[in-house]
Order: structure tokens, then C-alpha cells, then sequence
């Protein structure tokens, strides 16, 4: 689905393999995190979930534990997923080996995101606070990708490299200001990520579960609704 706000999205190919669903998107609500900072204007949440569930959790424990005793990330679906780049560029920056929390906690990670949302400065603090590892990618001046909450030692590529569209760049993690594993992306136009403003973007292709079955869909923009998948 297009939202009618977004004019002219730069169309890339989705960075991920499977099923997954997009609790925050620009489909849905624009920003789509709720400001405007951190380029994450038009950016991407991505997670994995049971859809035959209630509630569609994202994870194979059930609620009260999560909610009373937090969970061990490798209970979350998705953790641990390939990430793949979305358009051929080069690598401008690759941080790996900043420590991924090893169980999510509501209480922590409210805090956390509270500290982040009202006192993070783009001066003195460290980025990865908030993004964790991450991957940036050039395609084109002023176009650039990134890639946050990565698995901690699973990046897969340097500053300086080459990459092409579909390769392998890392897997899905917790790391940084993250509520459960899940890959947080967004384009946008410089490659500061304290500093960008955010670029709006659609998906190249994928499919949508509608009516019990899988359709087609060119330069799509998830809602926060939709049953997607992409497979190659």
C-alpha cells in the first residue's frame, strides 16, 4: 500500500527473507517513529510474529512472562535473521561489537528509550546508544541506507567495501535502543545519522497475504497491518 503523504519514494529492495510485519512505518503514520530526528522520518521497523496468535507476539513465550519476567532474546523470532544490503553502494560506515542486552525487560527498555527520546546528545553521545550496530550505505550522493539493532559480531561487511544489491551485511539483533530484536531501516541524506534527514522509500516487490492467499505487489509501502514476505 502507497500512502498518499509519501511523493516520489526512492525504490529499493527489501533487505530481509521471509515473513515479517512492520509495527512502525511510514505507511501507516508519518514520522513514523513519532519525530523527525535520527532521519527516522520515513524509517522501518521489521519483526517476525506468530499470526495465528493473539496479539501477534513476536516471540514463543507467552505474555505474562514477557511482561513480568522479560524474555531471553533468542525466544524472539527473528533474532539472529539475515540482513541483506537494498541497492548496490559502498559501505561508509560499519559498527559491530557494541553489546546486545540478553533478555528485553519492559521496565529497562522503557527507561531506556525514555533517556534516549529526551536527553540523547548528538555532540557528546555515542551513537550506537541508539542504533546499536549498524550498517550505512551509499547508492548515490545524498542516498544513503541504514541499518540498526544489528546482532552484535555478525556484520559481514567494512567501511570502504563494495556491495550489491541482495548481499549478506548482517543479522537482526537487539542491540541499542531496542524493545526486542528487530532490524530498524531507513534512507536518508547524509551519512551522519545524527545529523540526516530522512528519505522516503518503497519496496521494489514483495507479496501481501490478503484473502488467504499471496499477492503481488511493485513498489509497495507496508501498513502496520500487512502479512508480508519477500523470498529473493
Amino acid at each position: 500500500m502507497k500512502n498518499t503523504e509519501i511523493q516520489d519514494p526512492i525504490i529499493v529492495e527489501f533487505p530481509l527473507r521471509g515473513e515479517w510485519q512492520s509495527p512502525n512505518t511510514p505507511g501507516t503514520k508519518i514520522p513514523s517513529h513519532g519525530t523527525d530526528r535520527l532521519g527516522t522520518r520515513y524509517a522501518y521497523d521489521f519483526i517476525q510474529v506468530d499470526w495465528n496468535r493473539s496479539g501477534w507476539p513476536a516471540y514463543r513465550s507467552s505474555l505474562p512472562k514477557y511482561l513480568v519476567s522479560g524474555l531471553p532474546i533468542s525466544d524472539y523470532y527473528c533474532w539472529g535473521q539475515e540482513i541483506y544490503a537494498p541497492f548496490d553502494g559502498e559501505v561508509v560506515l560499519a559498527e559491530d561489537h557494541y553489546p546486545e542486552r540478553e533478555r528485553t525487560n519492559l521496565r529497562t527498555d522503557l527507561v531506556n528509550a525514555y533517556k534516549n527520546a529526551n536527553h540523547f546528545d548528538p555532540v557528546i553521545d555515542d551513537a550506537r546508544t541508539v542504533a546499536g550496530n549498524y550498517v550505512i550505505i551509499k547508492q548515490v550522493e545524498k542516498v544513503y541506507a541504514a541499518l540498526c539493532h544489528l546482532q552484535a559480531g555478525s556484520v559481514q561487511v567494512a567501511a570502504g567495501q563494495r556491495v550489491k544489491k541482495g548481499q549478506l551485511i548482517g543479522r537482526v539483533g537487539h542491540s541499542g535502543n531496542s524493545f526486542g530484536p528487530h532490524l530498524h531501516f531507513q534512507l536518508m541524506d547524509s551519512s551522519n545519522i545524527v545529523k540526516a534527514q530522512g528519505l522516503p522509500c518503497a519496496f521494489e516487490r514483495y507479496e501481501l497475504y490478503q484473502e488467504g492467499q499471496w499477492k503481488k505487489v511493485d513498489k509497495g509501502i507496508p501498513t502496520n497491518k500487512d502479512r508480508i514476505r519477500f523470498l529473493y
